[in-house]
């Protein structure tokens, strides 16, 4: 029955989910693992080829073992065929999105549960909780098939969720019968759903995120209390001084008369948000009183903040330095385990794996590569010739394996195919030659900065349109003239961006010129919305000129090779919003109301509260900034993290009481002080890294290697080759094209990173051993365990 259910899943569900050859062969060789794996008694009878039968499991086993150094995956996986296969479904990308998809509905279900932005029957939204709660169980039963028993229940990551979902089960259960029955009742359960985006398995980023917090928080609050010190000092020499001086703000309230006040005050002076408000009574009194407010605002904002920032950044790098190398010594003993697999005895006491052994390994590990890039890579590791590796050599396979290396066919352009003579003739020449020229690229930029100048001008003038329309054919002309010279498929190869940017735009603009241009003359329809879609893509047109400007280019690829990484803070900072805004919603849900500007509430100046009546927070119509819903909410906690009139938003909470100031005040101490200067010191290291060094060592030598073949692309060449299609039939053969270039070129695509961890090891590799020799001369070893904190 279990074969069979494996032979359909093969045969109807593969199809479906993999479009591509290489899909379809990679899960059809990891299904032949699983079944090897399932069958192992059987094939390892007597009856049976028990030799070939456990080498095939022996080069599966350590192909799961590569795969789990190449992505950073850190499970101690049970090494039993049963567990082995079910391992490799549950590290599946389906398993896992489909994890990640209940936990998105999970949280997503604040939208339709009270406060409510499309409210929902309870049973509704419980039926929809039950089923994400089950799925989570689901995994977490399927987790624990994968690892030992006494693992699975020292993991702190699993009694975790274990106790999310007997909790949300609990507050499901008592939630309904309340409501049922009439009483009120508290969704206190919904700030512990995001945690569950910690604790899975696929979580990692995040909980090093978490932990990095976790450890740099002790130095963090040294330096804050001496900040409190510091402004609670302060606040104490402003009550004495300002105090007794029947002094008035503004709005006609004492100035500086009660402690609280004056220190929450001084607190938001921190942010500057307040100030010169402030600071006005007392400059206004005297002027030398500004010297206090200058004193206070160089200690607290420009020297404490600035110190935090400094405190965040030097402890989170210590323990980030610590996590990698863990990280790394983990990757180690994977692959150590993988080298233990297939080890064989080599010269002397040596042991080696040999070359046919490793390009099956690879080619378990990564069906689609091509044969000539395996040759590359085995070039790289066997760089003596002997057609075998050692220990070294093999453990560096994970970190070859995630160089992305572009393999390239040279092709000849289909003009000079079909048409020879003409595409070789003088002229052609003389075209492509000025087209390569960066004369060409310095017109088309002056084309389009003073394509910017008319962009500014008035569109209804009938000079601009009908330069619009210039502009345009001069665009088009510049992507024709581009193709008659460059082969088109090497044109607009995939990692070919601006190009494909620079094209998509400019045949989006001339679509929506003509559609704007049709209806505009059509009777009843303003035609608006199309002439806006217009406006926006000839502005995005500009962005062309960062393609143009070398240091802008470098810029702007260093974002987009960092960004994998700030998403990491991304769900960082949702976690965080989420449990902030749950919180929010119970504690303020309907204290501020937003009145349309028909309605006949008498309080509709007042955001629906006298009590808010002539504060700033209603005559700034700030109305909208409240904890009725989920979107709402997160839109104020956004608005508090950037802190501009963020004090002015806190004078709402007068419509519960004046504690509530702590909720907001906690909320600027965790996400602005803390959460925000790790971020920025994250981001400082992974530009520096990205921006400033070169390539690593195995890059290097990579690049090397394609050199010493004459197998590498140039710039000259760059754009006459393709990326090469028929990956698992080329060869590093010595095919040449007609002009004397080898067929078959490599390029390294570019310092990318196929995971998170990939540039964590980067940004610490100075200060990382490339070989430890405790882990390195014994095969014996306990797996890390930091990953289950």
């Amino acid at each position: 029955m279990q074969r069979f259910a494996w032979s359909l899943w093969l045969s109807v569900v593969v199809p479906l989910r993999f479009k591509t050859a290489a899909e379809l062969w990679k899960v059809h060789k990891c299904t032949q693992c699983i079944m090897l794996i399932q069958n192992y008694g059987t094939l390892c009878s007597p009856h049976g080829d028990a030799h070939h039968n456990s080498s095939s499991i022996d080069f599966c086993l350590a192909a799961v073992y590569v795969s789990d150094a190449q992505f950073n995956r850190n499970i101690f996986f049970d090494t039993s065929p049963q567990a082995v296969s079910l391992y490799l479904l549950y590290n599946h990308w389906a398993m896992q999105m489909i994890v990640y998809v209940f936990i998105f509905v999970d949280l997503a279900l604040a939208l339709f549960e009270d406060p409510a932005v499309i409210p929902m029957p309870i049973w509704g939204t419980s039926l929809v909780e039950m089923i994400c709660l089950i799925v989570f169980t689901a995994r977490l039963f399927h987790y624990a098939k994968v690892i030992p028993r006494i693992r699975f229940w020292k993991d702190p990551k699993n009694i975790c969720i274990i106790v999310i979902i007997l909790l949300s089960l609990i507050d499901i259960i008592i939630y309904g019968s309340l409501k049922s029955t009439g009483y009120n009742a508290v969704r206190w359960s919904r700030v512990l759903r995001p945690l569950l985006l910690v604790n899975v398995t696929e979580g990692r980023q995040l909980r090093r995120a978490f932990r990095s917090i976790r450890n740099a928080l002790p130095q963090i609050l040294y330096v804050f209390f001496l900040f409190m010190f510091s402004m609670l000092l302060f606040s104490l020499m402003a009550l004495k001084l300002f105090g007794k001086r029947n002094l008035f703000t503004v709005d006609g309230e004492p100035y500086f008369t009660n402690f609280l006040d004056i220190v929450f005050d001084l607190y938001v002076l921190v942010t500057t948000a307040n100030s010169p408000d402030v600071m006005m009574p007392a400059y206004n009194y005297n002027s030398f009183f500004a010297l206090f407010f200058i004193l206070y605002i160089l200690i607290n904002t420009y020297i404490f903040m600035s110190v935090f920032l400094a405190v965040v950044y030097n402890n989170y790098k210590k323990h980030l330095k610590e996590e990698v190398r863990q990280l790394v010594k983990s990757k180690r003993q994977k692959m150590l385990r993988a080298f233990a697999v297939l080890q064989q005895p080599g010269s002397g006491e040596e042991l080696v794996v040999s070359q046919e052994n490793w390009n099956q390994l690879v080619h378990l590990v990564q069906p689609d590569i091509s044969n000539a890039h395996r040759e590359l890579l085995w070039s790289i590791s066997d760089d003596c010739n002997k057609s075998h590796i050692g220990k070294l050599a093999f453990v560096q396979l994970p970190d070859l394996l995630n160089i992305q290396v572009i393999t390239m066919k040279s092709r000849p352009h289909p003009l000079h195919i079909w048409f020879p003579l003409l595409y070789d003739s003088s002229v052609s020449r003389l075209l492509r030659h000025a087209v390569k020229h960066k004369a060409f690229v310095y017109i088309y930029d002056l084309i389009i900065l003073v394509n910017a100048i008319f962009i500014g001008l008035d569109e209804e003038n009938p000079l601009i349109a009908y330069a619009e329309w210039a502009f345009l054919a001069l665009y088009l002309l510049e992507i024709l003239l581009k193709l008659y010279t460059w082969e088109p498929r090497a044109f607009f190869a995939k990692h070919q961006f601006w190009n494909w940017f620079d094209s998509v735009i400019i045949v989006a603009a001339l679509v929506g010129a003509i559609v704007n241009l049709c209806i505009k003359s059509s009777d009843g329809y303003t035609s608006r919305q199309i002439l806006d879609i217009v406006l926006i893509l000839r502005v995005l047109r500009l962005i062309r000129v960062v393609d143009s400007i070398k240091r802008f280019r470098t810029i702007i690829n260093t974002l987009i090779k960092i960004g994998p990484t700030i998403l990491t803070f991304g769900q960082l900072i949702l976690v965080v919003y989420y449990i902030f805004a749950m919180v929010g919603m119970e504690l303020f849900k309907e204290k501020v109301k937003y009145l349309e500007a028909d309605s006949t509430d008498p309080y509709k100046d007042s955001c629906g509260t006298p009590l808010l009546r002539g504060t700033t927070f209603a005559k700034n119509n700030y109305c909208k900034n409240n904890f009725n819903n989920v979107v709402s909410s997160f839109i104020l906690l956004l608005e508090l993290t950037v802190v501009n009139q963020w004090h002015d938003i806190l004078s709402a909470s007068a419509v519960s009481h004046v504690s509530a100031r702590l909720f907001f005040v906690f909320f600027h101490i965790v996400v602005v002080i803390i959460i925000i200067n790790i971020f920025v010191a994250f981001i400082l290291e992974a530009f520096f890294v990205e921006y400033t060094v070169e390539k690593s060592d195995l890059q290097t030598s990579l690049e090397k290697k394609i050199e010493e073949l004459e197998l590498s692309v140039d710039n000259e060449h760059d754009n006459n080759l393709v990326d090469d299609m028929e990956t698992n039939e080329n060869d590093m053969g010595p095919s040449e094209n007609a002009k004397g270039k080898p067929s078959l070129m490599f390029k390294i695509a570019s310092k990318r990173y196929k995971t998170v961890d990939g540039l964590l090891q980067r940004m610490f590799e100075a200060d990382l051993s490339l070989e430890d020799a405790d882990d390195m001369d014994d095969p014996n070893f306990s797996n890390i365990t930091f990953d289950s904190v």
